[in-house]
């Protein structure tokens, strides 16, 4: 395995994170969770991220499938974390935002709903990535319209 190929790896799983027994998908989401509880980041820098996860996590989980010799191995899990940045996008960063925005991305991560799950099946990174980030703007938009109606 080549040096770039185990970095890629590495920021697919994020290291552990992905290795670990039970719902490393959840793992994955807890660690999005926790860099944006951190971060605190303004718009601007939110922006960043959404581009970074989305452009890295894409080239990183490719690489990372030719390593683990599986198309979108369980271990892959920097498509949750892009997936739930997209999900917390623009929403204030408030405990309730914050678990809303986790359970539905969760649930929609999970169940795939149409037209969702045709994207698995894009072929490398853009087939880890692309799911996840739908079911995170499929939440973020629902909850974009709960913070209008109430």
């Amino acid at each position: 395995m080549k040096l770039s190929q185990s970095v890629f790896k590495n920021i697919a799983t994020l290291g552990p994170v992905g290795y670990l027994p039970v719902a490393p998908g959840t793992w994955g989401t807890a660690a999005a969770l926790f860099i944006i509880v951190a971060l605190k980041p303004s718009v601007a820098v939110f922006v960043v991220l959404l581009a970074v996860s989305a452009v890295l996590g894409t080239v990183a989980s490719g690489e990372a499938e030719k390593v683990l010799r599986k198309k979108d191995s369980g271990h892959i899990v920097i498509d949750e974390v892009a997936g739930y940045f997209f999900a917390m996008a623009f929403l204030p960063q408030t405990a309730g935002y914050f678990i809303a925005s986790f359970i539905l991305f969760r649930f929609f991560d999970i169940i795939k709903p149409q037209p969702i799950n045709r994207l698995q099946y894009l072929s490398g990174g853009a087939g880890v990535m692309a799911d996840d980030i739908a079911a995170g703007i499929l939440t973020n938009v629902l909850l974009q319209l709960w913070r209008i109606l109430i």
